[in-house]
């Protein structure tokens, strides 16, 4: 199970997927999923798996997209400016090598410029460059190299390098863009396990688009599926950091899934996410609750949709994410992947219809 994990995470993780730009990451999904595959007019990609019964239709979703950017301009010197895709920290940012997607479907790579020491100010010193002010080097003398020898040009997508490592601890691993690769990786390794294995519902697979943008993609995602319950997967951030108070740690890595209860965006439907904890307690999967004040998943849209549908997160506790070197805990992946399991075999009609018989 791990190896084929660390395998997923890698091409997953690797893959360029900016926001609008997620071409690479359907592919993986296409290739693992075989055919049946479609995509809605937004870009979402979209497979089924009949199961025993055509209800309850049963969403998992995960999105394709990452953090990232847009060329915003060129500069006569052949500098790149930048637009962000999604939420930046830009102190995280300087001296970060990028990889630009141009037209032609070629990566070229560069790297965010940033002076030296010897010739900042005292007052430089002191401040978080922003976004608006930094800019990508990619050793062009002028904005007609830009172009004309690197084919790159404005509204171009742009992600960051970065390896995928596996750290002395082997179950450590640290790569960008686990917020959401790990979700995807989750999704589609069920898919692959479940097998001929008999489930008590339609599975429908989503890997949605733009979710860095304001889960757009999973707006329109629900328009073609019709689900009558979900699961989101999601890579989560990591709060056992220092500064953060141990009673408010709900997303430490090693310590199990985690089972988001709401966040700004979504509170999710209750009997639903009380019944993942039953799962995880009835088959000894180690799991965190989780109550965020901040943040949002594709949760948002999805259980909005018509009338409503019920649904839960299911996450990956992440350090660093939206930088470019995250870092996930093996074991966590494989809770997660666990409980997915036992939540897709035991989630038949009755059991779906219970979470929304509200007698009060």
């Amino acid at each position: 199970m791990k190896e084929r994990a660390i395998e997923l995470l890698r091409r997953l993780s690797q893959a360029h997927g900016a926001p609008a730009s997620e071409g690479a990451v359907r592919r993986i999904m296409r290739e693992v999923v075989g055919d049946g595959c479609h995509t809605d007019r937004m870009g979402n990609l979209m497979a089924e798996k009949a199961g025993l019964s055509s209800s309850p239709r049963l969403l998992l979703a995960a999105h394709l997209d990452e953090t990232g950017f847009a060329v915003q301009s060129v500069t006569a010197n052949g500098w790149l400016k930048l637009v962000p895709l999604g939420g930046w920290w830009p102190h995280t940012l300087l001296a970060q090598r990028v990889r630009i997607l141009n037209r032609a479907g070629q990566e070229i790579l560069g790297v965010i410029g940033s002076k030296p020491p010897h010739m900042l100010t005292e007052g430089e010193r002191e401040k978080v460059r922003k976004i608006e002010d930094l800019y990508i080097d990619i050793g062009a003398q002028d904005a007609d190299e830009v172009g004309k020898r690197f084919g790159v040009g404005v509204g171009d997508p742009v992600v960051p390098e970065a390896p995928f490592t596996r750290l002395a601890n082997p179950d450590w691993l640290m790569g960008k863009a686990f917020d959401d690769r790990a979700g995807v990786a989750l999704m589609l390794q069920l898919y692959e396990s479940l097998g001929e294995t008999q489930h008590p519902n339609t599975l429908c697979l989503a890997g949605t688009v733009q979710e860095e943008l304001g889960m757009r993609g999973a707006q329109t995602v629900c328009a073609s599926v019709e689900p009558e319950v979900a699961i989101v997967l999601e890579g989560t951030p990591a709060d056992d950091l220092p500064g953060i108070p141990g009673e408010e740690r709900q997303g430490i890595p090693g310590k199990g899934v985690q089972i988001r209860l709401m966040d700004p965006a979504a509170v999710m439907n209750r009997g639903l996410a009380q019944f993942a904890i039953d799962t995880a307690r009835a088959c000894g999967i180690p799991y965190q609750v989780a109550v965020r004040r901040s943040g949002g998943t594709d949760a948002k849209a999805i259980h909005l949709h018509e009338q409503g549908v019920p649904t839960v997160v299911l996450g990956i506790p992440s350090r660093y994410i939206h930088t470019h070197n995250s870092m996930i805990h093996l074991n966590d992946y494989v809770s997660a992947l666990t409980l997915l399991r036992e939540l897709v075999v035991r989630l038949d009609q009755n059991t779906v219809a219970s979470f929304t018989a509200y007698v009060d």
